[in-house]
């Protein structure tokens, strides 16, 4: 064995073609279950799309590489359900482009973060971790609260996801600045579109607490505050998949 090893040690060629025959198995391994994905991946009925606020919080959220410590995937083990609540299904992640699972949790995992705390609760939090958690080791993003939201592009970014499968409409791209704005000002003519567009239950307040312009904290606390909410299946996993196949 070692013997066949060592002569093929000294064959660039031979290694090379070894290595690719065996990246090749483990790459059909991990490949072919995706063919049938479309059997495998359960359906939810009421699953929704992120608003632009959402979209643009979880831009902010991959730009400052909170995803570095945080995971976005309770596993089906008993600890963890009981400590971060139902496990996670492949549904809930449909839209994320691209995924945030990850596996490294230096701080908790947020995949049913929201409405778990108040709006104030998260502010302060990114404003200075340590003021309600005081043995976090998270770094401050105050600046997030000083950071107007740039929301020019925010249809390119609607737009984007569209192309890998998003279901935006037209009219939700055409409108993204305005409902970006309308989200956090419920008292503006703007907030009414948001509603028709992503549903009644959609989360309309100015979430760092000043309403007059939109900021990244916003769009942060927006995004945190909709993590587990896009959908209701994973509360009722059985029931909701027995649902969407009739």
């Amino acid at each position: 064995m070692f013997g066949f090893h060592y002569r093929l040690e000294r064959s660039a060629m031979g290694l090379v073609l070894a290595v690719i025959a065996a990246g090749s198995v483990g790459g059909l391994i991990e490949i072919a279950p995706l063919f049938t994905i479309d059997e495998t991946v359960e359906k939810a009925a009421d699953m929704r799309v992120y608003t632009p606020l959402e979209l643009a919080g979880r831009n902010i959220y991959i730009r400052e590489g909170c995803y570095a410590c945080h995971s976005q995937m309770i596993r089906t083990l008993r600890d963890e359900v009981d400590r971060y609540g139902p496990y996670s299904l492949a549904v809930e992640s449909q839209y994320d482009h691209p995924m945030l699972w990850g596996s490294k949790r230096t701080g908790p995992d947020l995949a049913r973060v929201g409405g778990k705390y108040s709006d104030q609760w998260h502010v302060a939090h990114m404003i200075n971790p340590r003021d309600v958690v005081p043995v976090s080791k998270m770094p401050r993003y105050g600046w997030l609260a000083q950071n107007t939201l740039e929301t020019e592009d925010l249809g390119l970014h609607l737009k984007a996801q569209r192309r890998v499968g998003v279901p935006y409409t037209d009219e939700m791209i055409a409108n993204a600045q305005a409902d970006a704005y309308g989200q956090t000002a419920p008292d503006s003519e703007h907030a009414k579109g948001v509603a028709q567009r992503y549903g009644e239950a959609t989360q309309v307040r100015a979430f760092d607490g000043d309403p007059g312009r939109v900021t990244e904290m916003d769009a942060m606390v927006a995004y945190l505050q909709i993590l587990g909410r896009l959908t209701d299946a994973a509360h009722s996993p059985a029931d909701k998949t027995a649902e969407a196949k009739r």
